[in-house]
């Protein structure tokens, strides 16, 4: 029996323990005087005891039957025990107790052929009641338990929507634990007699806790604020929750508290119907999906179609003699469901009045935004509809060099004077981390300097990297608007839509940085804060400033959007993408250019059945988005766990850690690693809530060059053409494995046999080789591991392009069109014209975005100088794309005599 500090997730824990106990008692029953008898016996026992402390939070098979199974093994009623833990466990495997009773016992039990969800069709599920439970927190005699149980259950009806049972727990710490452990509670009765602590004390279980709020907070509450603080702390955790409040208290004394998730407030009455009601409703409310019940009822309306679409209704299909395949393989109802109509009960994306207004409106209240805007045509679309939107002619903007290459088209488009920020580099693995706020300080406190800050319109920073890298967004918001208080910020989070309903990870989002920041600058304590430092920096210089933790000024205004591709980290249909913001000048300044700017690149002509997946997307994550959230995040932490620690794999193979990843100036509490086999799992809320950089642990980078096979080889010749794993991103020596809310536990076991297949076959290759291969073998290793060109910085923008030396931004609308006219261009060799025009003293000026993949960003863009850097890592790519180079050509750049050129009339226009 694996040891609990193995384990991250509790969740695991309890299924793997049920697992455990159905093979002991199964294996007891038969032989319960066998020579293992004593020792078989005593880890039955353990198992009981370590169920003990878990137990209490589910609902099924809950502490009535945990308990009585637990006394008929000890009157030695083995065969009853078998078969009862069998019973529960193949309930929770299958999730048979989520659609009806499952007895324990032989008399009660029935056919087990329909407990398997997978028999099941999609279609028989769909029309079963969903199922949750709620938690009641209340200290109570198992009488009083009984009494609670019974009047909530009764009020159940056969026209309820929904189905639950409930779980009762007698402390404020208990409460925090199932919430964050029992991902199928939904609603929250806080009672009066709850109490403080929890009887278990099991270190599993305190990591729970510690999400939720410190030791120190916990013990300072007054016993009378209990319920009132337990609806604001699940706040912090679980914001999708309802609860309600059952207190004592006049309406005076809790009018002005905090009630967090609180709906509703019940005076001293035990209104058990107006309780059950007030939770199917809260359910309701999230269960709801306008525009996809839309859709559906719109499918099953008769319509003739004198309208564009042939493929509307099915009809060009039904009656082809050719394409019935394509019929066949969709099925009927995505053609019903497909037609360019917004009226009939529909509603247009462009100028929402209807069930996708309400969609967004719903969408912004899952995922903490003022408003959500739906896109269909992806990220890249969105991040072009916000930077149109904000940024005018001449703005400054600080961009993040390495983001997606839509940001750079949409400098272009917005007419930006771009400064480029550059990342720290991970030179050993071919890939850049994330921008410091000590550089992203520098840059905003130089352009202060240059009297420019009223210039500087919007900073640009992707979180998480595609590589798993995350910001600590909130303090990079607080530092840079106590130098720009009014300055907008873009978090690129395409990575990133799941984090809203992890608790860890939501403290690192845009939104939740925003809504905290908005609350912050409102308090008297930040005031006072505020006017201390001001105090205390009069007359510092800079260093001073970029090494201090900077305060904003309350009067700071934050207006903070996010991008986030949808279809990539939730369920959504490809290229189902949202925009949110969180702007306090939204409905005065950008409203009616955001409105623009939508118009200009959203379709006239949006795909109805991506709108439907991303309002059924939000349903999903608002009722389930923390258990699925939680399941990938335990799947990416076992596959680090098991690569880590089998030898074999540790020959080829390295899980890269954020002691890899993140250089330790910017890990401030010095964590290097979630798991080692020394100490185990890491509580790592401590470096989530402090470190400037962290690692996303559901994004597993592999260093592959121990192998002998570049990334790209790896994962094209290796994983998918031999095994069919498909992978997205590489390095030159490293590939990227990330864990999503549908990856499963057996999907890991496969990947892990795979890994250990290939080590198993390079060890046989290495046995049987002659000397000279394993010398070849070596030197490739040393060419992939050690012999890597550094990553080259942004160089800087041309003269004829640059608007400051000493700020460094850049006019790259005017490169990027005047490479247009032919004339203007020319094409060097990279092996040969590019270093002869530089070793000539001729500045070499690059005409068009170069994009090598991986790794997927621009190394030149459009007015930027050659540098030596640059050369040297371009000359020493061996990937198979680089868009923007022409092989047969080479390296497009301006000619001497456009620069020249261009420099004259800058020249001229400044002097007059």
């Amino acid at each position: 029996m694996q040891d609990v500090s193995d384990y991250y997730s509790a969740i695991q824990l309890r299924l793997d323990r049920w697992s455990s106990l159905r093979e002991r008692t199964r294996s007891f029953a038969r032989n319960p005087q066998g020579k293992r008898a004593a020792q078989m016996k005593q880890e039955i026992h353990d198992l009981f005891e370590s169920l003990e402390v878990i137990e209490p939070y589910w609902a099924f098979p809950g502490m009535q039957a945990f308990d009585h199974i637990r006394r008929q093994f000890d009157h030695g009623s083995y065969d009853d025990v078998a078969y009862a833990v069998h019973r529960a466990t193949r309930g929770l495997t299958t999730g048979a107790y989520r659609r009806r009773h499952i007895p324990l016992d032989r008399d009660g039990a029935d056919s087990e052929d329909h407990d398997d969800e997978a028999m099941q069709s999609l279609e028989s599920r769909a029309l079963q009641k969903p199922y949750f439970e709620v938690l009641i927190v209340d200290d109570v005699n198992e009488h009083q338990e009984r009494w609670i149980r019974n009047n909530i259950t009764s009020m159940r009806r056969a026209e309820d929507a929904f189905t639950y049972e409930p779980v009762v727990v007698p402390s404020l710490q208990d409460a925090l634990i199932a919430v964050l452990f029992n991902h199928n509670i939904q609603a929250i009765i806080v009672r009066p007699g709850l109490r403080m602590e929890s009887k278990f004390d099991l270190p599993l279980l305190h990591r729970y806790i510690n999400q939720a709020g410190s030791d120190e907070d916990l013990d300072a509450m007054e016993p009378e604020n209990y319920g009132p603080e337990l609806c604001r702390l699940v706040a912090k955790v679980r914001p999708e929750l309802d609860a309600y409040l059952v207190t004592e208290r006049s309406v005076e004394a809790i009018a002005g508290m905090d009630l967090g998730i609180c709906r509703r407030v019940f005076y001293n009455q035990e209104d058990f119907l107006e309780l059950h009601l007030n939770i199917l409703r809260g359910v309701q409310a999230r269960f709801k999906t306008p525009f996809f019940t839309a859709l559906k009822e719109y499918s099953k309306q008769p319509t003739g179609v004198f309208h564009a679409m042939p493929i509307s209704r099915g009809k060009s299909i039904s009656r082809s003699h050719w394409i019935q395949d394509m019929g066949a393989f969709y099925g009927p109802n995505i053609f019903l469901a497909e037609t360019s109509a917004t009226s009939g009960g529909l509603d247009s994306l462009l100028e929402p009045h209807g069930p996708i207004k309400e969609a967004q409106e719903l969408a912004s209240r899952a995922f903490g935004s003022r408003q959500t805007f739906f896109a269909t045509n992806g990220t890249s679309t969105c991040n072009k509809i916000v930077v149109q939107a904000l940024v005018r002619p001449g703005d400054i903007v600080l961009v993040d060099r390495d983001c997606h290459k839509s940001h750079h088209y949409g400098m272009v488009l917005a007419g930006a004077q771009v400064r480029y920020i550059d990342s720290y580099p991970l030179n050993e693995y071919s890939m850049y981390g994330a921008v410091p706020l000590s550089e992203i300080k520098e840059k905003l406190l130089k352009l202060k300097a240059a009297g420019k800050l009223d210039q500087v319109r919007m900073l640009l920073l992707t979180n998480c990297t595609f590589d798993g890298i995350v910001y600590n967004v909130e303090r990079v918001m607080e530092e840079c608007l106590a130098i720009k208080p009014d300055l907008i910020f873009l978090w690129d989070e395409a990575w990133f839509a799941f984090a809203r309903f992890g608790p860890v990870y939501r403290q690192r989002t845009g939104m939740n940085a925003a809504n905290v920041l908005r609350a912050r600058l409102k308090s008297e304590a930040h005031a006072k804060a505020w006017e201390a430092q001001q105090a205390e920096l009069d007359g510092a210089d800079h260093e001073t400033l970029i090494n201090t933790r900077l305060i904003p000024p309350p009067d700071a205004r934050v207006r903070v959007y996010t991008t986030q591709s949808t279809h990539k980290t939730l369920t959504s249909l490809r290229q189902g993408s949202m925009i949110h913001v969180n702007d306090q000048d939204f409905k005065g300044e950008v409203e009616q250019s955001f409105h623009e700017a939508y118009m200009t690149h959203t379709s006239t002509s949006p795909n109805y059945q991506i709108i439907a997946s991303l309002d059924v997307g939000r349903r999903q994550v608002e009722l389930e988005g923390f258990e699925f959230v939680q399941r990938q995040l335990e799947a990416a932490m076992s596959m680090r766990r098991a690569i880590a620690t089998h030898p074999l794999l540790a020959k080829y193979f390295k899980v890269l850690t954020s002691g890899d990843m993140i250089p330790e100036a910017h890990r401030e509490t010095g964590v290097e690693s979630y798991y080692s086999q020394e100490q185990g799992w890491t509580d790592y809320f401590e470096c989530w809530e402090k470190d400037e950089f962290v690692l996303d642990p559901t994004r597993v980078t592999l260093a592959v060059g121990g192998t002998g096979w570049d990334g790209d080889t790896f994962k094209t010749k290796i994983l998918m053409d031999r095994y069919g794993i498909q992978i997205n991103k590489t390095s030159r020596n490293t590939v990227l494995f990330m864990t999503n809310i549908g990856t499963t536990r057996s999907s890991v076991a496969y990947l892990i046999e795979v890994l250990v297949e290939i080590a198993k076959s390079l060890d046989e290759l290495d046995g049987d080789a002659s000397l000279m291969e394993k010398r070849a073998f070596e030197n490739r290793v040393k060419n992939l591991m050690h012999d890597l060109p550094p990553l080259p910085d942004f160089s800087r923008f041309h003269p004829a392009f640059e608007a400051d030396p000493v700020t460094g931004e850049g006019d790259i609308r005017s490169a990027f069109f005047l490479s247009y006219d032919e004339a203007n261009c020319d094409y060097l060799e990279l092996n040969g014209s590019v270093r002869q025009a530089m070793e000539s003293g001729r500045e070499v000026v690059s005409a068009s975005f170069i994009i090598p993949y991986p790794p997927g960003f621009p190394i030149l863009v459009p007015g930027q100088v050659v540098s030596e850097e640059i050369l040297a890592f371009m000359r020493a790519l061996d990937v198979n794309e680089i868009h923007g180079y022409r092989p047969d050509l080479g390296l497009r750049v301006f000619t001497t005599e456009a620069l020249n050129g261009l420099v004259e009339k800058k020249t001229a226009q400044t002097a007059s």
